[in-house]
């Protein structure tokens, strides 16, 4: 290992230490549960906002996103409109109520306990399924991000995947096994302004690496006269299919069902300063996203004389390969940022799930703050055990498992969410029929792409036609089945009336 290589592992050595920090100095500063998984609920406007963008974007916007656009071209760029239309939509439309409501319905602490109070259900159903469903695809898009830190390592190291894969996880487990919610929200202030300058920087630099706008636009054009094109697919002499963009836009709708993006609005100290975090999130998220696929597009020429065998690994070469030693450690913590900053808070919400909604729910109810804490953090191990094993193929793909995961949280959770906050008329069984279906519409969309590859209609991504049957079974069977009880109407009056103000 060279002198280059040297300084690199020891700049993200002293980060992944400093994340470990974190977690010890946050430890004590659990007092109870509620602190673990929801930090007592006083996040200010910067942490929300920073914490809520670093974990919603993950590893998939430092490894997938460019991967997609280095294949693609800038078609790749209708993934990233959907999602900064879906995070403006997300944090104009649901988060001040989600925050009031949670706080109403008898401090709901996760979104299992919120459904289960906010419809007032004593079946126990409307808690057990959403938490399957969050243990199910939260599990997926978890090994995503260890995949993601484990092919940095890889690159970096030369070392197997497979232990790079462990390496990782024991970092993050570490810290989010100590600090919960404070550390999480903590680390993720700082891995998501390190994200932010790695993304600005990079595709500057590339650029007057290469010669400047003017032609790298040329020899792009070359390469392909439809790489630079949002409406003409690449590698092809037609447009960019319509289902193909709606599929994509349509990305945009599971940030209504990401309980790892929810619980940041949950947890603000103030619902009024909601406000000033949406400004926040949305600058950032429009630079990170445009900077992204950017970085993508010029990958494919920065490469050119040698096709790279796995796209996604575009953006850790080209920053290996660009800057000197330091800023390329640097940057290259960026990455590992961007997956841990995501994998944590999913283990975070995994865990909340596993202790109290299934825990304390159905093996002891007389659980007391001590032991849910103590089952949480388990659970984070565990699940992180898992999360490797899925991961454990050096092919995964980041981007697929991420779109698996994001659109089966999305289908599940998204319209019942939205919809409950905002229909009077929405009951319990109208939440459960929006759950199941979303969720068995995924599956089941999947399994008819691969089987019937060639029908065009099962190439659009699944979240949008399982968003679709789903709000129509929230609406449909709400309809047809007896009115929610005085008390949930009154709730929902009083949360309307705060929201207003």
């Amino acid at each position: 290992m060279g002198s280059s290589e040297i300084i690199k592992l020891v700049i993200l050595i002293a980060y992944l230490l400093a994340m470990l920090a974190v977690g010890v100095i946050t430890y004590k500063k659990n007092e109870g549960f509620q602190d673990y998984v929801l930090g007592g609920r006083k996040l200010g406007k910067w942490s929300t906002a920073l914490s809520a963008q670093a974990s919603d974007m993950s590893g998939w916007l430092l490894v997938g996103l460019p991967g997609a656009a280095y294949l693609a071209g800038v078609e790749a760029g209708w993934v990233a409109i959907g999602l900064g239309i879906g995070t403006y939509a997300n944090w104009k439309i649901l988060a001040k109520r989600l925050r009031i409501y949670t706080e109403k319905a008898n401090n709901a602490l996760t979104l299992p306990d919120y459904f289960e109070k906010r419809f007032e259900d004593n079946s126990g159903i409307l808690r057990l399924i959403p938490a399957v469903v969050i243990i199910i695809f939260f599990t997926v898009y978890t090994a995503a991000q260890f995949s993601t830190g484990a092919k940095l390592f890889e690159m970096l190291l030369k070392i197997p995947y497979q232990y790079a894969l462990i390496l990782g996880g024991i970092v993050i487990i570490g810290y989010t096994f100590l600090g919960g919610f404070l550390a999480v929200s903590w680390t993720d202030v700082i891995q998501g302004t390190l994200m932010f300058f790695a993304l600005v920087v990079v595709p500057v630099y590339a650029v007057m690496e290469l010669g400047g706008v003017d032609h790298i636009i040329g020899e792009l054009n070359a390469i392909d006269p439809h790489f630079l094109s949002l409406t003409k697919a690449t590698g092809s002499a037609g447009a960019v299919s319509g289902i193909a963009i709606a599929g994509n836009l349509a990305w945009g709708l599971g940030y209504f069902g990401q309980p790892h993006i929810l619980v940041r609005f949950m947890a603000i100290q103030d619902p009024e300063e909601l406000k000033y975090s949406r400004r926040i999130a949305i600058i950032w998220v429009a630079i990170t996203l445009v900077a992204s696929v950017i970085c993508g597009v010029l990958g494919r020429l920065y490469f050119m004389d040698a096709p790279l065998g796995d796209s996604e690994q575009v953006f850790m070469l080209m920053v290996n390969q660009m800057f000197p030693a330091v800023l390329a450690g640097i940057f290259l913590a960026a990455i590992l940022a961007a997956s841990m900053s995501t994998a944590d808070s999913q283990l975070l919400v995994t865990a909340a799930s596993v202790s109290e909604d299934i825990y304390n729910q159905y093996i002891n109810k007389k659980a007391t703050d001590e032991q849910k804490l103590r089952t949480g953090r388990i659970s984070v191990v565990l699940v992180s055990v898992v999360a490797v094993a899925i991961a454990f193929d050096p092919n995964s793909s980041v981007f697929g498992l991420v779109a698996n995961a994001w659109a089966g949280l999305g289908a599940s959770f998204g319209p019942v969410i939205l919809i409950s906050v905002f229909w009077r008329r929405m009951n319990r069984y109208g939440a459960m029929a929006g759950m199941v279906g979303g969720a068995l519409t995924v599956l089941v969309w999947n399994f008819l792409e691969r089987t019937f590859p060639d029908v065009v209609i099962f190439q659009m991504y699944e979240l949008l036609p399982a968003f679709l049957i789903a709000s129509a079974l929230i609406y449909v069977i709400s309809m047809t089945t007896q009115p929610p009880k005085k008390s949930v109407l009154q709730t929902f009056d009083e949360v309307k009336a705060l929201a207003k103000q």
